[in-house]
C-alpha cells in the first residue's frame, strides 16, 4: 500500500508539472502566433505597396515621359524639374518624392529608391550590406524579390527589395544624359533597387486577441490556483499520513501488548471484527483441559522466589506455545494451574477438538520431561511434576463481567469436572472423562479408574488414565512415559542417535542394577 501511495504521489507530481508547463507555455504560444501574424502582415503590406509604387512609376514613364519625349516642344523631363518652368520629374525623382510622402505619412513605413550609379550632381546613396548584396543578387537574377526579417521581443521588421529595371525610355535618357555615370545601359538592366522597410510593434496586435488572452490569463490563474490548492492538500495529506503512521505504530505496539493478556484466538476474533466486545455468552460443547503442578507450595518453600518465578515463567511459556500449536484457547493461569479449552472461538468439530486437546496434553508431558532434565542439570533437585485432567461437555462461554471490565472465560460444571479429574491424577498422569475417552478412543490406550461423583453433576463419572497415545495406524508408540515416586521416565527410542545407543543401554543397565541392589533380598 505504501508503494502504491508513492507511485500515485509521483504520478500526481508529474501531472502537476505537465499542467504547469502547459499553462506557462500558453503566453509563449500566443506570442509566437502574434509574431508570425505580424510578419505575414508586413510581407503582404510591403508587396502591396511595392505594386502600387511600381505601377505608378510605370504609368508615369509610359504615359507622361514617353509621350512628352515623342512630341517636340518646350517641356523638359529633369530631376530638378521644380527649377524649370513646365518641366516634369523623371521617374526616379518621382519615386523618391513618393517615398518621402509615404514615409512622412506612415511612420512605420520607409521607402528607399537607391542605386550605386548616382547622377554626377547627386549625393551618393549610402547602401548597407543587405542593400549591396541585394543589388548584386538582383543583377544576376532580376526575377526575384528579396526579404530580410528582424525580430525582437517588442517589434517585427521586414525589408522588401525588388529591382528597378531599365525600360526603353530609361535607356534613352540615361545613355544620352550628360550627368549619367554610365552610357551603356540596356533594356532590362537593373538600374537600382526599390526598398520598402516596414516595422510593426507586436504589442499593437495583442489587443486583437484580447478575449483569447483574457481566457488564457484566466486559465493560467485557475491552473495556478489549482496547483496551489493541490500543494496545500498534499502537505495536509502528508501531515495526516505522518500522524496516521504514528498512530498506527502506537496501535500496533498497543495491540501487541494487549495480545499478551488474551488468547491469540480471542485477540484475532476481536480485531478482525468477528466478535463484539459486549457481554454475551453461548452454550457450546467444549473440551476442557486443566493442569496443576504437584506440591507447588512445598516447592516454593524450598526455592528462592526469583528462581521460582523464572521456572514458572519458563514452564508457562513452553506450555502456552504447545497449546497455541494445537489450537487451544488459553483461558487463564490460576497460580500454577492452567485452564485451556477447545471448541471456541473456532472449532473443528467435537472429535477433532478432543483429539487436539489430548495430543496437546501428551506433548506437554513430554516437553516437561525435557525441562525437568534441563533443570536438574542446573542443580534443581525436584523440578515440576504436573497432573492433567480433560473433560468434554457443554459450558457457557463468552464475555462475563460488566460493561467496564470483562473476562472471556467458561463457566459450568463440566469445567469444574476437568479440575476434579486433574486432582485425582497421579503426578505426570493425564486423566480424561468417559465423554472425552469416547471421542478419542481410537487415538489412545487408557485404563479405567474408579468412578467418582461430584457436586453439580448428577451422573457418575468414569475417569480413564491415559497410558499411551497411539500412532496414526492405531498401534502403540514406542515412547515410554512413566512417573511415580522415585521414577520420572521419558524414553523415545526413535529419537536416540545410533552413536548414543550404547550409552543409553549402559544407563538403563545401571538403573536396573541399582534397582536390584536396592531391593530387599528374599529370606
Amino acid at each position: 500500500m505504501e508503494e502504491a501511495a508513492k507511485r500515485a504521489k509521483s504520478r500526481g507530481i508529474v501531472a502537476g508539472l505537465v499542467i504547469a508547463g502547459l499553462l506557462a507555455a500558453l503566453p509563449l504560444a500566443v506570442w509566437m502566433d502574434l509574431t508570425n501574424l505580424t510578419e505575414a502582415s508586413l510581407r503582404r503590406q510591403a508587396s502591396d505597396l511595392n505594386s502600387v509604387i511600381t505601377g505608378v512609376r510605370g504609368y508615369y514613364a509610359r504615359n507622361i515621359v514617353a509621350r512628352v519625349l515623342a512630341s517636340p516642344g518646350a517641356t523638359q523631363v529633369v530631376h530638378n524639374y521644380e527649377e524649370i518652368p513646365g518641366a516634369i520629374p523623371i521617374p526616379a525623382t518621382l519615386s523618391l518624392e513618393l517615398g518621402a510622402v509615404i514615409s512622412d505619412q506612415q511612420k512605420n513605413i520607409h521607402y528607399r529608391f537607391v542605386s550605386d550609379y548616382p547622377f554626377a550632381n547627386r549625393v551618393p546613396h549610402n547602401l548597407d550590406a543587405f542593400e549591396k548584396a541585394s543589388l548584386a543578387s538582383l543583377r544576376e537574377n532580376p526575377k526575384q524579390a528579396l526579404v530580410d526579417s528582424e525580430w525582437s521581443p517588442f517589434h517585427d521588421r521586414v525589408r522588401y527589395i525588388v529591382p528597378v529595371t531599365m525600360g526603353p525610355a530609361c535607356v534613352s535618357c540615361h545613355n544620352t544624359h550628360p550627368e549619367s555615370p554610365k552610357r551603356d545601359w540596356k533594356v532590362g538592366d537593373v538600374r537600382a533597387i526599390q526598398e520598402i522597410d516596414i516595422s510593426q510593434p507586436i504589442a499593437a496586435n495583442i489587443f486583437s486577441f484580447k478575449w483569447l488572452l483574457g481566457y488564457f490569463v484566466l486559465a493560467a490563474i485557475s491552473g495556478i490556483s489549482f496547483l496551489t490548492l493541490q500543494l496545500k492538500q498534499s502537505r495536509t495529506i502528508r501531515t495526516m499520513n505522518t500522524e496516521l503512521e504514528s498512530a498506527n505504530d502506537f496501535l500496533a505496539t498497543l495491540s501487541m501488548k494487549i495480545s499478551r493478556y488474551i488468547s491469540p484466538q480471542i485477540y484475532t476474533s476481536i480485531f478482525s471484527g468477528r466478535k463484539d466486545v459486549t457481554i454475551h455468552t453461548e452454550r457450546k460443547k467444549l473440551t476442557i483441559f486443566f493442569s496443576d503442578i504437584q506440591n507447588f507450595t512445598a516447592t516454593t518453600e524450598r526455592l528462592q522466589p526469583e528462581l521460582i518465578t523464572e521456572l514458572l515463567n519458563e514452564y508457562f511459556t513452553e506450555m502456552s506455545a504447545i497449546a497455541m500449536a494445537y489450537g487451544g484457547t488459553i483461558d487463564k493461569f490460576i497460580g500454577d494451574a492452567m485452564l485451556i479449552f477447545f471448541g471456541d472461538p473456532e472449532t473443528r468439530g467435537d472429535v477433532a477438538d478432543a483429539q487436539a486437546c489430548l495430543k496437546m496434553a501428551w506433548e506437554m508431558q513430554r516437553r516437561l520431561t525435557e525441562l525437568n532434565a534441563k533443570w536438574r542439570h542446573a542443580g534443581i533437585e525436584e523440578p515440576f511434576q504436573v497432573r492433567m485432567g480433560i473433560n468434554s461437555g457443554f459450558c457457557n462461554v463468552g464475555n462475563f463481567g460488566s460493561n467496564d471490565r470483562m473476562d472471556y472465560t467458561i463457566i459450568g460444571a463440566e469445567a469444574n469436572l476437568a479440575a476434579r479429574l486433574q486432582s485425582i491424577a497421579q503426578p505426570g498422569q493425564i486423566v480424561v472423562s468417559y465423554e472425552t475417552y469416547a471421542l478419542v478412543r481410537g487415538d489412545v490406550a487408557a485404563h479405567e479408574l474408579a468412578p467418582i461423583t461430584m457436586k453439580g453433576i448428577s451422573r457418575q463419572v468414569v475417569p480413564y488414565a491415559v497410558d499411551r497415545v497411539l500412532d496414526e495406524g492405531g498401534g502403540k508408540r514406542d515412547i515410554v512415559v512413566e512417573r511415580m515416586a522415585g521414577l520420572d521416565l521419558y524414553f523415545n527410542p526413535g529419537a536416540v542417535a545410533p552413536a548414543d545407543a550404547e550409552r543409553v543401554k549402559s544407563i538403563l543397565a545401571d538403573a536396573m542394577a541399582s534397582l536390584e541392589a536396592g531391593q530387599p533380598k528374599p529370606a
